[in-house]
């Protein structure tokens, strides 16, 4: 072969062992993509200073109060802290809010050292430095009895934990720091009540986005069932994979969410190793904590195929629908002014229509910033005096979300009970009561 030929074929015959070594090469594994909504920076620290402003002079008023104070410092801190912002306390500080005519004002005594962090948030009206060595309830006493304040909210509460973050020798060197005052000041537990059981329009956006996910994942683990192989814990940890995926936290205890059942009731559990068999009805219980601040609270139900069937047995159907219809009564029932017994009792009187057995359960209870709120209790409705439950006889009002079940329970051939509980939430509105979201209509069939 000549070298002008040599030199011709050459190049092309590169080309060629190029062409074949890449097309030899694996293919990279595809990244899935997806929009998660709660990827970007968290709306808390703007909807913490609206909520200051806009909800807590009324529930001040309501609450019959005119200051409010709040000890906040490291490693113990008060449970409201990060409402007010005093998540990053280190020392001891007081945090003082006060009525000013139809407004909330707020003062913060607080270390010197952190005081200027503290004012860069600028929640509050005015940040005044506590020098080392002093003490902020000393400082803060002198301003406070100068104010001739008449009743004084501290976080001490026998009924609420959340209004019950005032150690035991916070409040007595607040009592020796007061003197004669100390006569002024009251439980904050009314006053914390009203102000974290309703939600800003915002807030209510987010647990609405926050549910819509929450359900979408429970269809998905559903879809992945493999009847007689799959177990209530392979559900389990394909709703722990989504979170992790999605960079969310869990609305409750991590061992017991989510609670994935398919055999007899359990009640409050972890997922087990049972495995799923055609004829099983599944429950799954499931939230998600978004922004590290809102949670959801959410149970969908499923009915696994026997061999030949192509839908749920009548009597799985009907206690599915005694579910939902008793669901629906629920909704009907949330109207501002309403009691929370009453809405129970107006599923329990459904209940007792279609035959349920007794559940233990109250039909709901609020839904926020953990997964059991602030706010009327939706039970005690078959309570010969519901008045033994406090929570139980508040009313409901605009802008508080609930989690509520409907229920169906029947005794199981061999033994126990199983109850379906499809849980929903809804807010409260000026009119009645609405879906955060279209409800569970059909039951979820695995084949």
């Amino acid at each position: 072969m000549s070298n002008n030929i040599r030199n011709f074929i050459s190049p092309y015959l590169a080309i060629i062992i190029l062409f074949f070594l890449i097309s030899c090469q694996p293919e990279s594994p595809k990244t899935e993509t997806f929009e998660n909504p709660f990827s970007g920076p968290s709306p808390w620290p703007e909807i913490r200073k609206e909520r200051i402003q806009k909800l807590l002079p009324e529930a001040m008023k309501t609450a019959g109060t005119d200051a409010w104070i709040i000890l906040c410092r490291e490693n113990n801190n008060d449970p409201i802290a990060h409402h007010i912002g005093g998540e990053n306390a280190g020392g001891q500080a007081l945090f003082l809010f006060y009525l000013d005519g139809e407004n909330v004002k707020s003062v913060v005594f607080c270390p010197i050292g952190e005081a200027t962090a503290l004012a860069d948030l600028k929640i509050h009206d005015e940040v005044i430095p506590v020098q080392r060595g002093n003490s902020a309830i000393a400082d803060a006493s002198e301003y406070i009895k100068a104010r001739q304040f008449q009743k004084i909210a501290i976080n001490s509460s026998f009924e609420n934990e959340l209004a019950d973050g005032l150690s035991f020798t916070q409040r007595k060197t607040l009592e020796e720091a007061m003197g004669p005052e100390a006569g002024k000041l009251v439980s904050a537990d009314d006053l914390i009540y009203e102000w974290l059981s309703v939600k800003l329009p915002a807030e209510v956006e987010i647990m609405t986005k926050a549910a819509i996910l929450t359900s979408k994942w429970q269809y998905e683990a559903y879809a992945s069932v493999i009847p007689g192989k799959s177990t209530d814990a392979d559900i389990a940890r394909f709703l722990k994979k989504k979170m992790e995926e999605y960079g969310v936290k869990d609305g409750w205890s991590p061992d017991q969410n989510p609670n994935v059942n398919s055999g007899p009731d359990r009640g409050h559990s972890h997922s087990t190793d049972k495995v799923i068999m055609p004829g099983d009805v599944i429950q799954t219980d499931f939230g998600i904590r978004v922004y590290d601040m809102w949670v959801s609270d959410i149970q969908r139900f499923a009915y696994v195929l026997r061999e030949g069937e192509t839908k749920a047995p009548d009597s799985v159907q009907f206690y599915f629908e005694s579910s939902i219809g008793g669901n629906r009564i629920a909704l009907e029932a949330m109207r501002p002014g309403v009691l929370g017994y009453q809405v129970d009792k107006a599923q329990r009187d459904w209940m007792a229509e279609r035959g349920s057995e007794p559940v233990m359960w109250s039909t709901g209870h609020p839904v926020g910033y953990v997964a059991h709120d602030i706010g009327p209790n939706l039970g005690g409705g078959l309570l010969p005096d519901p008045s033994v439950r406090p929570a139980a006889m508040k009313p409901l009002k605009e802008g508080m979300l609930f989690a509520f079940d409907g229920f169906h329970a029947w005794k199981l051939p061999e033994t126990g009970t199983k109850t379906m509980s499809v849980e929903e939430t809804a807010v409260v509105t000026k009119d009645g009561a609405r879906y955060l979201m279209e409800p569970q209509s059909e039951l979820i069939l695995i084949k």
